[in-house]
């Protein structure tokens, strides 16, 4: 399984940023937390618009299976959804810690967004 976790930087022991569409990093991991590619997101945190579908068309072209991140709004919501990638939100700790959390069963998936759309 290919898990997608914002981040505050470009390791497995970097830090949740619980923003979306707007997180400096995007860590991608396999399910037993070998890192896979660190993609810099920092062509959308300042977006004017459209940061979230963005970050999520982002991960949808890397095949991810399950994103962890803090908030994600409707807008990235549907089009995770529409590309069949499962958001466990609320997410915080370490990139390793989320990791560990779904390889115990402990993630809840979301089934609609936790965040306001800014537009």
């Amino acid at each position: 399984m290919k898990i997608a976790v914002t981040s505050t930087g470009k390791t497995i022991e970097s830090v949740i940023d619980p923003r979306f569409g707007r997180a400096p990093f995007i860590v991608i991991v396999d399910d037993d937390c070998n890192l896979i590619e660190a993609i810099d997101n920092s062509k959308n945190v300042n977006a004017f618009r459209g940061a979230g579908i963005q970050a999520a068309k982002t991960i949808a072209d890397r095949k991810v299976d399950l994103l962890l991140t803090g908030r994600c709004g409707p807008n990235a919501f549907t089009t995770l959804q529409a590309a069949g990638i499962k958001v466990g939100a609320e997410q915080s700790g370490t990139v390793r810690e989320a990791v560990e959390r779904v390889k115990r069963n402990e993630v809840p998936l979301a089934d609609k967004p936790n965040a306001e759309a800014h537009w």
